[in-house]
């Protein structure tokens, strides 16, 4: 996430937030072919999950708030599928294909469907980690103009490191469209640390996911 609309931690405006009892996986048949979009497309290897995560990101703002969770996940894909030339403009337009579409050199199959799993990101650690369970830390205040994991609520905040949770593979977003910040050396990879809140309801504790350089010691 960027300092962009996708950023609404702590955001005012939006009203409560009331669980559904009983909520269904898919509340129309058209979120289930759009998840079913997502993962056909994934296994073609075109573009990372970074890269996926940044196009809805990268939504405007007004497209991104009259968005449904699974309308963003559509947009997003269809924005992927213009930027590496699989799709024409002109072609969501009609909504029709206007021309021979492009081989792939991977496809999803139906005998790949049904053993398909989700992947594993992680990766050994270069070096030692920073910090333990148990350390005091405090979150960095950056404002980077690329990519970023650290939410605008959880900057310059004390905490507490809860969990290790080992090093991720960071991937860069392809073809320069949208990229990670450029500091993302990860040697203790992900923590978990509690974060106090502050304000008018101190008492409350968030913990967040951070990547080592977001944190130093308190």
């Amino acid at each position: 996430m960027t300092n962009s609309i996708h950023d609404m931690g702590g955001m005012h405006g939006f009203g409560p937030v009331t669980p559904e009892p009983d909520e269904p996986v898919f509340h129309a048949d058209w979120e289930g072919r759009v998840y079913a979009l997502q993962r056909a497309m994934g296994a073609t290897g075109l573009w990372t999950i970074d890269g996926g995560r940044a196009s809805l990101e990268n939504l405007p703002p007004l497209a991104y708030l009259g968005a449904s969770y699974y309308k963003r996940w559509f947009l997003g894909l269809e924005r992927r599928v213009v930027a590496y030339g699989l799709v024409g403009d002109d072609e969501i337009a009609a909504g029709r294909g206007l021309r021979p579409g492009i081989r792939l050199n991977r496809k999803l199959t139906a005998d790949d469907a049904k053993t398909m799993s989700f992947a594993h990101f992680d990766r050994p650690a270069p070096g030692p980690a920073r910090f333990k369970v148990g350390d005091r830390v405090r979150t960095k205040n950056i404002h980077p103009q690329t990519h970023t994991r650290l939410p605008r609520y959880a900057r310059d905040k004390l905490g507490t490191v809860e969990a290790v949770r080992g090093v991720p593979r960071v991937s860069r977003y392809g073809g320069g469209r949208c990229r990670r910040e450029p500091a993302m050396a990860l040697r203790g990879g992900v923590y978990w640390p509690r974060i106090v809140g502050r304000g008018s309801r101190p008492s409350i504790k968030v913990s967040i996911e951070a990547f080592e350089p977001y944190l130093a010691p308190a």
